[in-house]
């Protein structure tokens, strides 16, 4: 028996929290699943597979699973590999079908639906939901008034401010020279978190509710049946840009806060102590749903002649009346505790979206900018060269077709090529290729990826600290 699954014997993820050790133990055993395994150089799409999901299992040898992630690291690697094997955990508890026949998706259901990995799935999953969300706890300002109508107040106000500013994202893509490109990746983005959101809340909406409130399981029945109503106009959204809605079709191009957000519904969702929270989520949704609508549909339009139908969707919202009809008798059953949480839920969720935003306008401007990080790639080399400056470097040595699954770094890095060809790739509409003395700067947690090209491919990544960064920005 591996040692990691020694440690799994002795885990007691119960009532106490594992040390670190066991904590990475579990996590590594369940990323050994076989469907989660590196990319190869023909999957860097898996439209026929959604239970082909990499994760980059090797680099768990180095991240600690076995603390909370700090606010400032929120977009590291261990973030964004985290969330995926949370995802796997969550789907795993969905039904998913591939859309034809296949030996390929064949296999990796067999493999995503195994006793095995639900079991590993059920340990590694408290592990990954206190690394990855405990931090929102010191980020949300408390309630300023416990009351119905002190909650009603706080959501007004939400709803007040993002209509004024619906998120930095959308102008981020619309300010792109590549319109197509941007706009493209903003719905692999949306389709990272919008189905699993309204996912987390059908799975909720079976349950015995109608002593306490006989509206409710209707009322959530109703949100889940909009969201399946409106699949034709959903998927007509993505043909309009060449992409198929298989789940998980663009899984490598997911970001970290995309995966967070569809992520902290379905642990809303999937712990049910947390209810009142997922219900305080599912009203910061309506509300995001409603001021992004126009924003989606500017970019979507804009960037790949969509009609965008699916944002033309009346998008009224009586606020008020409806969180009346949504908490109903709930604070005069159970107190105050009630509102509390469900405004820990909207809070934490409002926090992703921000998040979110800022994580998307990053990645877009810099992938819509490539040459000009190509220019500061080698300002930096010249920088290193001219003034003898000693940085911690990375080489590698890859063979033909060797694939980089898309991943992030923790500090800035560039990629200089000594020998060889490969594709560096952050989206699906094109590749970068980069030969025999090019050099890219990649800046801290912006997702890529690679494939080498040539028979063999020899490349260096020095490690720029910040104050060398700011030289050249």
């Amino acid at each position: 028996m591996a040692a990691a699954e020694e440690r799994l014997e002795l885990a007691d993820l119960g009532n106490a929290e594992p040390d670190a050790d066991t904590a990475n133990a579990v996590v590594k055993a369940y990323a050994r699943n076989h469907a989660f395994r590196a990319a190869e150089w023909e999957e860097l799409t898996t439209e026929a597979n959604p239970f082909r999901r990499p994760v980059r299992p090797d680099d768990l040898d180095w991240l600690n699973y076995g603390k909370p992630i700090i606010t400032e690291k929120a977009l590291r690697l261990s973030g964004l590999l985290g969330h995926r094997m949370l995802r796997n955990i969550y789907d795993a508890d969905l039904t998913y079908l591939a859309p034809d026949a296949n030996a390929e998706a064949e296999a990796d259901r067999r493999n995503f639906y195994t006793e095995r990995n639900r079991s590993l799935g059920a340990l590694a999953r408290p592990i990954l939901e206190r690394h990855l969300f405990s931090f929102l706890d010191g980020e949300r300002a408390e309630l300023p008034e416990t009351s119905l109508a002190g909650v009603t107040r706080y959501a007004r106000e939400y709803l007040d401010r993002r209509t004024e500013q619906p998120g930095e994202g959308f102008q981020a893509a619309l300010d792109t020279k590549d319109r197509r490109e941007s706009a493209t990746f903003l719905l692999l983005q949306l389709s990272a978190f919008l189905p699993a959101s309204y996912a987390a809340v059908g799975r909720n909406a079976i349950g015995e509710y109608s002593a306490a409130h006989p509206e409710l399981a209707g009322l959530l029945l109703d949100e889940y049946r909009g969201w399946l109503d409106s699949g034709t106009r959903y998927r007509s959204l993505l043909t309009d840009a060449g992409l198929r809605p298989t789940a998980g079709a663009y899984w490598q191009l997911y970001l970290n806060s995309s995966l967070a957000r569809g992520n902290h519904a379905h642990y809303l969702g999937a712990n049910h102590e947390r209810f009142f929270e997922l219900l305080g989520a599912l009203v910061q949704l309506k509300i995001d749903e409603r001021v992004s609508a126009a924003r989606f549909a500017e970019v979507f339009s804009g960037g790949f002649g969509s009609s965008a139908d699916y944002f033309r969707r009346p998008a009224e919202l009586d606020l008020e009346g409806y969180l009346e009809t949504l908490l109903g008798p709930f604070p005069g059953i159970f107190g105050g505790r009630v509102l509390e949480s469900f405004h820990r839920g909207f809070a934490d969720a409002a926090w992703l979206t921000d998040l979110w935003h800022r994580d998307l306008a990053e990645q877009v401007t810099w992938a819509d900018r490539i040459p000009e990080y190509q220019e500061k790639a080698e300002k930096l080399d010249q920088i290193i060269t001219n003034e003898n400056i000693e940085v911690d470097l990375d080489t590698f040595v890859e063979t033909e077709e060797e694939t980089s699954t898309t991943h992030v770094h923790n500090e800035h890095r560039l990629v200089m090529i000594e020998v060889g060809q490969m594709h560096f790739w952050n989206n699906v509409t094109h590749k970068i290729q980069l030969n025999q003395g090019d050099k890219l700067l990649i800046p801290v947690s912006r997702l890529h990826g690679s494939t080498v090209l040539s028979g063999s491919c020899t490349y260096h990544q020095p490690i720029i600290p910040d104050e060398m960064l700011r030289q050249v920005s």
